[in-house]
């Protein structure tokens, strides 16, 4: 009994496949090279990508005679949790991928593999040169993105099938 629960177990956790990196050796083993076959796959974020984007307004003045100091802070975050679902859209300059994670328009980041890596990954886009973190585009609005977004790149789901198909059939020989 014990075995058999081990191998049912087994059988249930080969069936759902395993998350690895989307690098171009997976592009090229599945011959995802056309935007037909790209639309088919799942892609998956490796990990927590978090956008900020904050408005800061203050002024001084009177009044009645009060001395009056106000300040005021506007701060908009958006929040895409590690293994967050997303889609192809397009591809972009250099080889890179567009992928969606909800409708609307400009709601796309892109992804690309970086220069010197031998992983080909593909990471996050954004121009990191920035103090807050990498300043990135999404919606149409200028976000930063944080340094732990950095790391963050996307994964697909892959897994193997083999399907054996056996038949038996007894022979009872011939008499004379």
């Amino acid at each position: 009994m014990k075995y058999l629960l081990i191998l049912v177990t087994g059988l249930v956790m080969m069936s759902c496949g395993v998350t690895v990196p989307y690098t171009n050796e997976v592009r090229d083993e599945f011959g995802l090279d056309s935007e037909n076959m790209i639309k088919k796959v799942q892609f998956y974020t490796s990990a927590t990508i978090t956008l900020e984007k904050s408005k800061e307004s203050g002024g001084q003045g009177t009044d009645d005679g009060v001395l009056v100091s106000s300040s005021s802070k506007e701060q908009e975050m958006v929040i895409i949790p590690v293994k967050t679902k997303c889609v192809f859209d397009s591809y972009g300059e250099n080889g890179s991928i567009n992928v969606r994670f909800e409708t609307g328009v400009g709601k796309i980041l892109t992804f690309n593999t970086r220069e010197g890596q031998t992983s080909g990954k593909y990471y996050l886009v954004a121009d990191w040169s920035a103090k807050e973190g990498g300043e990135i585009e999404y919606g149409n609005m200028t976000y930063h993105a944080t340094k732990a977004s950095g790391v963050a790149h996307l994964m697909v789901k892959k897994k193997k099938l083999q399907k054996t198909k056996r038949k038996a059939r007894y022979v009872k020989g011939m008499k004379i």
